[in-house]
């Protein structure tokens, strides 16, 4: 075991002190950070440029002559930054003033014998969409008001008109969560399929890449000599695998804090949004299992495919096919994300790999029973251990085979050489 333990550490230290790990890590550590504090960059940019405290006037043509007053109380009232000035031109000059950029919109109002409002909002601007909103809004409240008159209701029976209806959902399903379990776990669901997508291409195709470079280097023919081929392989696999873990871990802690620390007493924060107060702690638990086990699945075949190339130009077109199982894992999860219980989802979690992603977006989402799950990392360990089998038969053979790669066919011939 002491080669085991030489090579395993190689590994993880050597990756962890590359300037691509550390300069990697940096980012994303300033990354989460940037994004926790997005509202307050932004909130300090605005206060330092004066964008925050900006107004916006708004030319309002009046035809009724009673309409331009009340909208400008109506939006003083919901502390709204417009501000209405009454216009004397035809709306022909406004528009052509709007045309050449003197002004950036200007709102035309009337009303018809019926007395209705109606209402014209002209503006070049493709994405003017919040004033509209703000304006149609406030003047809804005016011509609510205003029919109210009419009829001669007052404000409480106004507001009956209005109350919402009582309206509660049950579902009687064996398998459903409630609605703040299942936004919770949706959360996890989406960010557990990134973190799991990212790291197996990044990590298998770091081993892959590390077990053909020493091929390339002939250093392997060196290794081999005093240490097996499987221990090498394996050795590499935890290696790479810890190191990843603890990157993981490192973004996993950042987020934490950065999370603490950016924390607001607004409702609907970023704080809120990823909160997992709701998150049950089997659901937490199935994601470390998951992720474990699907890193390890990935990465013996990583290793397996990497040691089939001498060069390292042919690592990414060698490992293509398991990019592509990692991606429909992904397409499959991210589809079955609105509705987890389609039929295809269910079938894709007991494919081993695509058991890491679509699986746990079943127990993050519904209530299944335990032997589901258990079911599904049964298959995953199974497929581990026949992988690693025949993986270490290939990777015998497969590390003292050199020239030209010709895909997956050199398996046969990395079996052969190693039974040599």
């Amino acid at each position: 075991m002491r080669e085991f333990w030489i090579i395993f550490k190689q590994a993880f230290i050597e990756k962890a002190k590359s300037k691509s790990f550390t300069i990697t890590t940096v980012i994303m550590i300033a990354a989460i950070f940037l994004i926790a504090n997005i509202s307050k960059i932004i909130d300090t940019v605005q206060d330092v440029t004066g964008a925050g405290s900006s107004q916006n006037v708004l030319q309002v043509v009046d035809t009724s002559g009673m309409l331009v007053d009340k909208l400008q109380e109506q939006l003083a009232y919901g502390e709204s930054d417009i501000i209405i000035e009454g216009a004397d031109e035809s709306d022909n000059v406004l528009t052509d003033k709007v045309s050449s950029g003197e002004i950036d919109s200007f709102l035309s109002l009337s009303v018809d014998e019926q007395g209705t409002i109606r209402a014209k909002y002209t503006t070049m601007s493709m994405m003017d969409f919040s004033m509209p909103m703000r304006i149609q809004d406030a003047l809804q409240t005016i011509q609510t008001s205003m029919k109210a008159e009419e009829l001669s209701l007052t404000g409480a029976e106004v507001q009956t008109l209005f109350t919402p209806i009582l309206f509660e959902q049950k579902n009687v399903s064996p398998s459903a969560k409630s609605e703040e379990e299942l936004h919770q776990a949706r959360i996890l669901v989406y960010v557990l399929m990134f973190v799991i997508y990212f790291a197996v291409i990044l990590y298998s195709s770091m081993i892959a890449m590390d077990v053909a470079n020493e091929k390339s280097s002939r250093v392997m023919e060196i290794l081999i000599s005093s240490v097996s081929p499987v221990k090498h392989m394996f050795a590499k696999v935890l290696g790479i695998g810890f190191l990843g873990i603890l990157q993981i871990v490192i973004y996993g802690v950042t987020g934490y804090i950065a999370m603490k620390t950016s924390a607001t007493e607004v409702p609907g924060g970023v704080s809120d949004f990823f909160s997992m107060k709701d998150v049950s702690v089997s659901t937490l638990v199935y994601a470390a299992v998951f992720f474990i086990l699907g890193y390890f699945l990935y990465a013996t075949l990583a290793a397996l495919l990497g040691s089939l190339v001498s060069r390292t130009e042919d690592v990414q077109q060698m490992i293509m096919p398991m990019s592509m199982l990692i991606v429909a894992a992904f397409i499959i999860s991210a589809s079955g994300l609105g509705n987890p219980e389609l039929g295809y989802v269910t079938y894709a979690s007991y494919f081993p790999f695509f058991t890491p992603l679509v699986m746990f977006l079943r127990v993050g989402m519904l209530d299944l029973p335990m032997w589901e799950p258990l079911l599904g990392i049964g298959i995953m360990l199974l497929t581990i251990i026949i992988l690693g089998w025949f993986g270490a038969r290939v990777y015998r053979g497969g590390v003292l085979m050199y020239g030209p790669s010709r895909s997956l066919k050199d398996i046969k011939k990395a079996i052969q050489l190693g039974k040599e």
